[in-house]
C-alpha cells in the first residue's frame, strides 16, 4: 500500500460517490422519501406534518416555512411549529480517527473503514429526510458539526473526516480544545455528545475502541438514557490473532512496527493483552447497555451495514 492509495487514504470524492452505497442499501420496492416523515429508525417523535403538536426554539436545519412569527415576536427567540405526523429525529455521527486507526494488515487502514461507514450513515440520513451531523475527532482535534437537513452539512462531515485523518503527522496544528492525549480522546467526543444531542437523536459512535478508560460506560450510559445510541467497532484481524510464524512488518502512524510472531513469549503476551482487552470491551458496552457490531477491515461497510439495516435501509 502507499499514501496515495484510496485504502490508505480518506478522500472526499471517494466518500461523496458512497451515496450510490446508501441508495443500494435502500431495499427494493422502497420508494424515495418525498417528505421528511422517516429517517434511520423507526420513532414517535413529533415532527411538520397535518396535525400541530407544540411550537419549540428554532433548531439549525429546521424549515423557516414552519417558523411560528407570532411566538418568536412575543418570545423575541425564533420558534418552529411541530406537527404530528413526521417523526424527526436528528442523526449524529462520532467517527474516530485517532493514531490507533492508522492501521491495516488486510483490507483498508482502519480509518478509511470508519469514514466509509460514516459516509454512508450520513447519506442515509439525508435521503430520509432526517437532520444529520457529527463529532469527528482524533487524539489532538475534535470538530462538532450540529445536525442539519442539508447536503452541505454532509458534505462538510465529509470534509472534516478528510482533514482530519492528518492530525497524527509532526507539524500539523492542533485545537486549543483537543484531548489531552489518545486515552481522552474518545470521552472528550462523547462530553460533546452530551451537550450537542437533542432528546431522541440517533446515535452512532464509530471507533476501534482501543483506548476506553474507566469513564466511557458511563458516558456512553448517560448519552444513551435519552437517544437510541449503536456502537461500530473497527477491527483488523492482526489485532486478534497473529500469524502462525515469521517476522512481519506493520504500517503505522510512525512507520513499520516489526515483530516476530514465532516468539512464544511474544505470543503468549499478545494473547494475554488482546483476552484482556476483549473483556473490557464486554465490560463497556455491557455496563453502558448499548449495542456493538464489528467491521473488519477486509469486509465492505456496506455489506455489514447491510446485514444490520432494517426495512427500506433504516437502522431500528
Amino acid at each position: 500500500m502507499t499514501d496515495a492509495s484510496p485504502l490508505t487514504r480518506i478522500d472526499l470524492p471517494a466518500l461523496i460517490r458512497l451515496q450510490a452505497d446508501a441508495r443500494a442499501l435502500r431495499l427494493p420496492g422502497s420508494r424515495p422519501v418525498a417528505t421528511r416523515k422517516a429517517g434511520l429508525a423507526k420513532s414517535a417523535q413529533k415532527g411538520r406534518g397535518m396535525a400541530f403538536a407544540e411550537v419549540r426554539l428554532y433548531q439549525p436545519g429546521d424549515d423557516i416555512r414552519s417558523i411560528d412569527w407570532r411566538v418568536t415576536a412575543r418570545r423575541q427567540s425564533p420558534h418552529t411549529k411541530l406537527y404530528e405526523e413526521e417523526r424527526e429525529r436528528p442523526i449524529l455521527l462520532l467517527c474516530d480517527l485517532g493514531d490507533s486507526l492508522f492501521f491495516g494488515s488486510e483490507g483498508a487502514y482502519k480509518r478509511v473503514r470508519a469514514a466509509q461507514v460514516t459516509g454512508i450513515l450520513a447519506w442515509l440520513g439525508l435521503h430520509a429526510g432526517d437532520q444529520v451531523g457529527g463529532i469527528v475527532f482524533s487524539d489532538h482535534h475534535c470538530d462538532v458539526l450540529r445536525p442539519e437537513r442539508r447536503r452541505k452539512a454532509v458534505v462538510r462531515l465529509l470534509d472534516s473526516m478528510v482533514q482530519r485523518q492528518d492530525d497524527h503527522q509532526p507539524g500539523h496544528s492542533v485545537s486549543a480544545e483537543a484531548p489531552a492525549g489518545r486515552a481522552l480522546a474518545l470521552d472528550h467526543a462523547l462530553q460533546e455528545t452530551r451537550r450537542i444531542a437533542h432528546t431522541g437523536s440517533r446515535i452512532f459512535i464509530i471507533s476501534d475502541f482501543m483506548n476506553i478508560s474507566s469513564e466511557t460506560p458511563a458516558l456512553i450510559a448517560q448519552i444513551s438514557r435519552h437517544n437510541t445510541v449503536s456502537a461500530l467497532r473497527i477491527i483488523d484481524p492482526l489485532e486478534q490473532q497473529l500469524p502462525e510464524k515469521g517476522r512481519f512488518a506493520v504500517a503505522g502512524a510512525n512507520g513499520p512496527l516489526w515483530f516476530d510472531a514465532g516468539n512464544p513469549a511474544f505470543r503468549r503476551a499478545f494473547a494475554e493483552k488482546v483476552a484482556q482487552h476483549e473483556r473490557d470491551i464486554s465490560h463497556c458496552f455491557r455496563r453502558a447497555g448499548v449495542g456493538v457490531s464489528n467491521l473488519y477491515t477486509g469486509q465492505q461497510p456496506s455489506h455489514v451495514l447491510k446485514s444490520i439495516l432494517g426495512p427500506r435501509g433504516r437502522i431500528g
